[in-house]
């Protein structure tokens, strides 16, 4: 049988799945986040979020690896 001609490519993303907390899925331009027992998710622009946690707001502590 030949190869499909076209096919069908899934978004790129990382999924992060924090136990009783969340889940957290990272796309190339933006940042989800679904708490644990909802069905939907929060989003948020990559920019906006980097914003954000470099911000005073945050209470962002920056560590060392």
């Amino acid at each position: 049988m030949p190869a499909a001609k076209y096919q069908f490519k899934e978004p790129e993303h990382h999924e992060i799945v924090i136990d009783k907390v969340g889940t957290l899925r990272i796309k190339p331009s933006t940042i989800l986040w679904k708490p644990a027992g909802k069905h939907d998710f929060l989003s948020v622009s990559v920019d906006a979020f980097g914003e954000w946690m470099c911000g005073d707001a945050s209470g962002a502590k920056k560590v060392s690896k």
